[in-house]
């Protein structure tokens, strides 16, 4: 998006900020450990893709590791030899499964994306063999080279926030980073609750005003 952005005439090179909500937040943080052209670094309900396919939501799945990767491993055989193509997530979840789920982010996540504001192209299924990739990918693993200011906005409720925290607590190379809790939020809530949007929005605000 720096690359796109910047072929734009107006556009002020040394005045780029980014902000990444949810998978988008650990995919920002990751690009900007590198990318100095962002100047002012935020995410929203910061979710680490990487870190809950390898060792599931809410570490649930660290056991069954290995077992997971060969599954990946043998599905990228399979694509490679016959060009099928072997998904996970491809259940279609009903209203009754997604009241039993244990995680505010499932539960809620349904009715958000799949109920209220479903769109005809959007699934939550992704290829197995991507697998390969995504487990060995974690957001955070160079906070460390962030020296931009950073703001991480997270719900307070949101049982996503371990997310946030691990990542915040590791961005140690910035002196200018805020951590900014949204009361009663849920993860999922963040993204349409008005008064929450309104927090998160007016913090937003005065962040990127401040910096950029």
């Amino acid at each position: 998006m720096a690359d796109y952005i910047t072929q734009f005439a107006g556009v002020d090179e040394e005045l780029l900020g980014v902000l990444g909500i949810c998978g988008g937040g650990g995919y920002t943080l990751a690009a900007a450990q590198t990318d100095k052209r962002y100047k002012a670094v935020a995410t929203l309900s910061m979710f680490n893709s990487g870190l809950v396919r390898r060792n599931g939501f809410r570490d649930s799945q660290i056991g069954n590791i290995q077992e997971r990767l060969k599954q990946a491993s043998d599905a990228r055989t399979m694509e490679t030899k016959s060009g099928k193509i072997l998904y996970a997530a491809d259940t279609k979840i009903t209203d009754e499964m997604a009241d039993k789920m244990p995680y505010d982010l499932y539960r809620e996540g349904h009715y958000y994306y799949d109920v209220t504001y479903a769109h005809p192209n959007s699934t939550f299924r992704y290829t197995m063999s991507s697998l390969l990739d995504l487990m060995a990918f974690d957001a955070t693993t160079n906070m460390d080279l962030i020296n931009q200011p950073l703001l991480m906005i997270a719900g307070s409720e949101a049982d996503t926030y371990y997310m946030t925290d691990s990542a915040y607590k590791l961005a140690t190379g910035t002196k200018e980073k805020e951590l900014y809790l949204i009361p009663g939020a849920t993860h999922i809530q963040t993204y349409y609750v008005p008064e929450y949007v309104s927090q998160a929005i007016n913090k937003l605000n005065k962040f990127f005003s401040k910096y950029l």
